[in-house]
């Protein structure tokens, strides 16, 4: 059930952001969902791709700092209130929510969307006993 995001360290220059996408598209990998966050000097990428071991290869050995973390991938109703249940089950629980983003595409009628949260087991739980679905990995590879 957990998804391997990827993070890559960036300086904020120039062009920086589209080496990491032709260095992707070049190995043939395709980006399913993406954040950045910057600061004057600095940003992270966080990328799901479909081919994540792959694109940590292909990226450091480019002399991109990569690190990966495990993050959940959900389906909500894509309807007014839908991402209100997911919030609201987190809520619930003791699970704290560190971000989260949307992917590029949806599901099913479903949009998809991460979360990356401090104790993924109890999130997962938390979303399974509210009747939320949580996808696997291999789905959102494949989305």
């Amino acid at each position: 059930m957990y998804v391997k995001q990827i993070s890559v360290f960036l300086e904020n220059k120039s062009g920086r952001l589209a080496e990491v996408s032709t260095t992707l598209a070049q190995a043939k990998i395709n980006i399913r969902a993406l954040s950045i966050a910057d600061t004057t000097d600095f940003g992270i990428l966080r990328l799901i791709v479909n081919q994540p071991d792959l694109a940590c290869t292909v990226l450091q050995a480019n002399g991109f700092t990569v690190s990966t973390t495990d993050v959940i991938a959900v389906a909500v109703p894509d309807q007014p209130g839908g991402l209100s249940k997911v919030l609201e089950a987190l809520a619930g629980s003791t699970v704290n929510l560190e971000y989260m983003y949307a992917f590029l595409a949806k599901q099913q009628g479903n949009a998809l969307v991460v979360f990356r949260v401090d104790d993924v087991e109890q999130a997962i739980e938390v979303m399974r006993r509210d009747g939320i679905e949580v996808l696997p990995s291999e789905q959102v590879y494949a989305v």
